[in-house]
């Protein structure tokens, strides 16, 4: 019988959410301080009003005309950079890495892509490769770049970027060495599953140069840092770093399954002219109103400056874990997204997961719903949906203080 992956030694049985609450089976109540899904809150009645609206007038695939679509598909692109124009609608985040590695291929004629060596980016046999493999021949893999276990000490941010930029160019010349042409680089524009680490200043403007010096293009993965979830509309805003292809997902429909890919007027046109894309599921009327929906509410109700307020204040209520408990290693982490690095501790740095898979468990018993990720699954991940107010702050991290202190006794 097979299993399928799920949260907590006993897992929970949800039943219901509203806004940052989720009840189980029993009426237990939890806050919600990872699900950047329903990222304006759980079962927002304007999205239901939006989805329940379109599915009572239309839904139809994308073969036919659709205003509905057209203009959502207009409206969120107008949110990203130039020359990011054009929208491609999926189902999945998965799906949207896949779109955004057809396209870069097609748009280069290469088939090397770079990639993170702690990376996910989706479930498909294409995308499971950058993290599981075989990575050979289409794939290399790089450190990612990280300021708390740098990949050579003692450098300035200046020299430790260059350190980093060092591996990207020698992908390429290995790419270039087996005859194999660049497609583009890939990352996660906030290198989440990474552990959200301190990138040095300028690495990914100057890696994106680096990769089209050399033909290829810049796919960035918005799937987690997108929507206002970093304090920006978009992750790449805060490192300087405009992509060529930006793929989207999670947030974008707040539960409903949507995703999209963006990227400029040439590459889309070679993208549709060379190949051949069609969901039946995707591009829909009903996709289009519910992500009209949620780009509503996060202007409405002026999201990105509550992201902004709250994340800072709960950054700053956790900033001095690292000085209170030798067994945190750092804290770091950009709007509502912070993340809590646990070590051995008594002078020793090295991950320690069990730490952070205890102290998950033991959050979910006191009513606060958290998780662990990153390299070595040691980084405490928070990621409330974008309503998070200051108080549910203040109960997480008094929560968080009262758990760190048990198990600083137990050491």
């Amino acid at each position: 019988m097979g299993s399928s992956p799920i949260f907590y030694k006993e897992p929970v049985h949800l039943v219901r959410g509203e806004g940052i609450w989720l009840y189980d089976d029993s009426n237990n109540k939890y806050m919600d301080c990872y699900n950047n899904v329903p990222c304006v809150g759980h079962c927002h009645p304007h999205i239901l009003d939006a989805l329940t609206k379109q599915a009572g007038q239309l839904n139809t695939h994308s073969r036919y005309l659709s205003s509905v679509v057209v203009d959502y598909s207009e409206r969120l692109m107008s949110f990203h950079s130039d020359p990011l124009s054009v929208l491609q609608m999926g189902c999945s985040g998965t799906e949207a890495i896949e779109i955004a590695i057809k396209m870069a291929r097609l748009a280069t004629g290469g088939q090397g892509i770079i990639c993170s060596n702690a990376t996910y980016h989706g479930n498909s046999h294409e995308t499971i490769r950058m993290t599981i493999g075989p990575f050979e021949p289409d794939f290399i893999r790089v450190p990612f770049p990280e300021k708390f276990r740098p990949v050579k000490d003692g450098l300035s941010d200046e020299d430790l970027c260059n350190c980093y930029l060092e591996e990207i160019q020698g992908a390429i010349n290995q790419f270039r060495d087996k005859n194999i042409p660049l497609a583009g680089m890939l990352f996660c524009s906030i290198f989440a599953n990474e552990g959200l680490p301190d990138v040095p200043s300028g690495f990914m403007a100057k890696a994106a140069s680096l990769v089209r010096e050399a033909g290829g293009v810049v796919i960035l993965d918005e799937v987690q840092a997108g929507f206002c979830r970093t304090g920006s509309w978009w992750g790449y805003e805060l490192n300087d770093c405009v992509p060529d292809i930006v793929a989207m997902g999670k947030p974008m429909g707040s539960g409903y399954p949507l995703s999209g890919v963006g990227t400029s007027t040439e590459i889309a046109e070679i993208f549709h002219k060379k190949s051949y894309y069609f969901n039946t599921t995707a591009s829909t009327p009903l996709q289009a109103a519910v992500g009209n929906a949620v780009l509503d509410v996060i202007e409405e109700e002026n999201l990105l400056e509550n992201v902004n307020d709250v994340g800072n204040y709960l950054k700053q209520k956790v900033g001095d874990f690292s000085e209170t408990y030798d067994i945190v290693g750092d804290v770091r982490g950009t709007g509502l997204f912070v993340a809590i690095e646990c070590v051995l501790g008594q002078g020793n740095n090295e991950p320690n997961k069990k730490l952070a898979e205890d102290i998950v468990e033991t959050m979910k018993q006191k009513g606060f719903l958290i998780s662990n990720a990153g390299q070595y699954r040691n980084v405490l991940k928070i990621r409330p949906p974008l309503v998070y107010q200051r108080e549910d702050a203040d109960s997480l991290c008094e929560a968080l203080e009262e758990t760190f202190d048990e198990f600083i006794k137990k050491i």
